[in-house]
């Protein structure tokens, strides 16, 4: 019976020492922003059995703009990264207003990623390890996932990166 209990006492200091990944977002200085509607004949995420489908984002900024461009030519690959970390954010947006709490999410799966990119660039993966770098600091482990990053020559409204995630639910 002590050795129950001990166990108990244990897996409860666990479960209370484990940071919400609201409250890792929290401690970036990340506050998730109010997501507008999709503009498009889609929804934004459909959900199948336990895993849920996002369409593609971009790095839309708090005062209603993209950040606009192609990496390589307008913006460095810095500012890439920077665009692709504000798509996570924007995305995880989505996933807070749709289920209530992040905390609902058992892992990211895959992550596929647009750069709007100059002739010749080649450092599209560089510039999406801002949208990985962020999902694996909000979710440890279970933000790391399968990628795909490729150049593209446009997106729509000329945003710098767009991006849409597989995730697995709860």
């Amino acid at each position: 019976m002590k050795n129950i209990v001990m166990l108990a006492l244990g897996l409860l200091s666990f479960n209370l020492s484990a940071q919400s990944p609201e409250k890792k977002l929290s401690q970036l200085g990340i506050q998730l922003p109010q997501i507008q509607e999709s503009l498009g004949s889609y929804v934004d995420m459909v959900q199948v059995g336990n895993l849920v489908f996002l369409s593609g984002r971009g790095p839309l900024k708090a005062d209603g703009k993209y950040i606009v461009g192609k990496v390589g030519q307008e913006l460095t690959t810095d500012d890439g990264y920077r665009a692709a970390r504000l798509t996570a954010i924007n995305q995880l947006a989505i996933l807070k207003g749709a289920f209530g709490s992040l905390n609902k999410i058992k892992r990211i799966v895959k992550v596929n990623g647009y750069v709007n990119t100059a002739d010749l660039f080649t450092e599209q993966s560089k510039v999406m390890n801002g949208f990985s770098d962020l999902l694996i600091e909000v979710f440890g482990e279970q933000g790391r996932h399968a990628r795909t990053s490729v150049g593209v020559y446009t997106l729509p409204q000329n945003m710098a990166v767009e991006a849409e995630m597989i995730i697995e639910m709860k």
